[in-house]
């Protein structure tokens, strides 16, 4: 997840990774091994925190044991690979010996899931436990062998040892043998058939049973405790390791992926381009079930920094602009990419603004959030950030839309701090003009194939401008009753046909302000002094407003 949320920007680094994953994609044995010997491993960096923290239970240890047992296995594994390419993980992975020894020493192999319970220090690793574990047994076995020997002694052959909570170990004999109870049994309890008795002898060795029993859990936490505290003192070891692990396994699984869907390794350079070959999208190329994904060019020319997209829905704008982003964030991760190649120029940032959505819990609309977005892409931009711009200015109206897209393209083209590589998928057909105007803008289009009234998508991104937006026809796909579907078509030729009449037929619509602004007329009216004015200087003054604000002629001389 770290190599996805913060990819490299060191060249060198970049291709350190992407040659561990090719020593692994050049070897099935190799990289099958590799899976296996880390498939059983733990999750070391988790273990290593909860023991620091003082959470950890018996079976984290044994946990963390098992680990560093198998790590030498990887070690193995590496020595086979051979090669330069993955001797820096290999020389990161230390297996702790001195604390795997140490673990096997003190903890049983099946230990209680917590400390509640005894059992979990190993027979011989503490003496002290072992004095109290000894004594404890003696006792317990005294007591078991104490039925029979009173039995011998009194010749009572009912005579039975109990255990209950409230009186702890005691003798139980029959009333019929009352008379023969020795004079050194202490009565206790009276039953209906039965009395209890305890022997002083008895008590001494119950509180050493049950004594040990808080004692030997006491003593195993003492030397659980200072277990976690070696564990914490070998915590950047440890730590050093799980780092060094994981990263192998992120390696081993992208050489897993590449083989398995075809990747290429990029070629990195220091220059400032972007040149990829038959891209295709990672994530819906897997969800076509069989079905050929359709791959797709994205090679900046010299000069070039902007492409305006231009194409029906469902045709595979926003498909094409993702996948872009998804091949230049991977190839910086160190992963191969789905493509027949690429060459690529370090990228600093990818800024996106793609899809519509309201925060209504900042009170914000699509729109405003959608402006947000862009504005941020403007400010912090670079020349060498990759822009994703999908339908900017589509939350307002038409003219307005229009106007932002194609103010955000210019400063984009123009200013000196971006001039950044961008792909701008738009339905502003009017945004096509931008390629006359500016040197480094180019028009791209996705190809739709026409026949018979049935148009299929070709999915093909490819220069030009798209001469139709065919949201009818893509209305229809989605289900709309048949009779809407004849009536936008008669309206939209209706509209097309008098697409020269509408704008000159029409007075040009203002947009109202967003927020107040001063009105002259209003600030002229309340700083008059109507009580002073001669009704000659008041007509005068309605004459000279109208004349200003409503661009009337001017009155004839009163």
């Amino acid at each position: 997840r770290t190599w996805l949320v913060a990819p490299l920007l060191d060249r060198v680094r970049i291709q350190r990774r992407h040659e561990q994953v090719q020593a692994l994609v050049a070897s099935g044995m190799a990289r099958a091994e590799t899976r296996a010997a880390l498939r059983p491993l733990g999750d070391l960096e988790r273990l290593v925190n909860r023991a620091t923290a003082g959470l950890a239970t018996p079976r984290d240890l044994t946990a963390l044991r098992e680990t560093l047992r198998r790590i030498p296995g990887v070690q193995h594994v590496l020595t086979l690979i051979g090669g330069g390419a993955l001797e820096t993980l290999a020389a990161q992975i230390d297996a702790c010996e001195p604390l795997l020894a140490l673990l096997e020493r003190a903890v049983v192999d099946e230990p209680p899931a917590t400390l509640a319970h005894v059992g979990v220090i190993r027979p011989g690793y503490a003496e002290r436990l072992d004095q109290v574990v000894d004594s404890s047994r003696h006792a317990r076995d005294w007591i078991a062998g104490l039925e029979a020997l009173e039995r011998e002694r009194t010749g009572i052959k009912s005579l039975k040892v109990g255990y209950n909570r409230v009186f702890g170990y005691y003798l139980e004999v029959t009333r019929a043998n009352a008379a023969a109870v020795p004079a050194d049994y202490i009565r206790k309890q009276t039953l209906v058939n039965a009395e209890r008795y305890i022997t002083p002898e008895m008590k001494e060795y119950e509180a050493l049973v049950l004594n040990a029993e808080e004692r030997i859990g006491e003593i195993e936490a003492e030397i659980f405790r200072e277990l976690c505290e070696e564990i914490g003192r070998q915590a950047l070891r440890l730590l050093g390791t799980a780092r060094a692990l994981a990263r192998l396994d992120v390696v081993a699984a992208l050489a897993d992926v590449a083989v398995a869907r075809g990747y290429v390794r990029p070629e990195i350079v220091e220059q400032d381009v972007l040149e990829i070959r038959d891209g295709r999208h990672p994530v819906v190329e897997e969800y076509l079930r069989g079905e050929r994904f359709v791959p797709n060019d994205a090679a900046f020319e010299d000069g070039e920094w902007v492409r305006v997209i231009t194409g029906p829905n469902m045709a595979g704008k926003s498909t094409y602009l993702r996948q872009v982003a998804l091949i230049v964030l991977m190839a910086q991760m160190g992963s191969f990419v789905p493509a027949r190649s690429a060459r690529l120029g370090l990228t600093d940032r990818i800024f996106t603004r793609i899809g519509a959505q309201d925060e209504i819990h900042a009170g914000q609309s699509t729109f405003m959030v959608e402006m947000v977005e862009t504005a941020n892409i403007l400010h912090h931009a670079t020349r060498r950030s990759l822009l994703i711009l999908d339908e900017v200015g589509r939350g307002t109206s038409t003219y307005d839309g229009v106007s932002i897209a194609w103010a955000v393209v210019e400063y984009v083209h123009n200013h000196p701090r971006l001039r950044a590589r961008t792909l701008f998928a738009t339905h502003y057909h009017e945004l096509i003009r931008l390629a006359e105007l500016l040197p480094g803008v180019r028009n791209y289009n996705v190809a739709v194939s026409e026949e018979g009234g049935q148009v299929v998508f070709l999915h093909r991104i490819g220069p030009g401008s798209a001469d139709r937006s065919y949201g009818i026809h893509v209305a229809e796909l989605a289900g709309l009753p048949r009779p809407v579907i004849h009536r936008a078509q008669e309206i939209l030729a209706q509209l097309e046909a008098d697409a020269g009449h509408v704008r000159s037929d029409r007075a040009p619509i203002r947009q109202l302000a967003l927020f107040p602004q001063d009105n002259p007329l209003l600030n002229e009216l309340e700083a008059l002094d109507v009580a002073s004015l001669t009704p000659l200087e008041a007509l005068n003054r309605l004459f000279e407003w109208q004349r200003r604000f409503a661009r009337e002629p001017e009155p004839p001389a009163v």
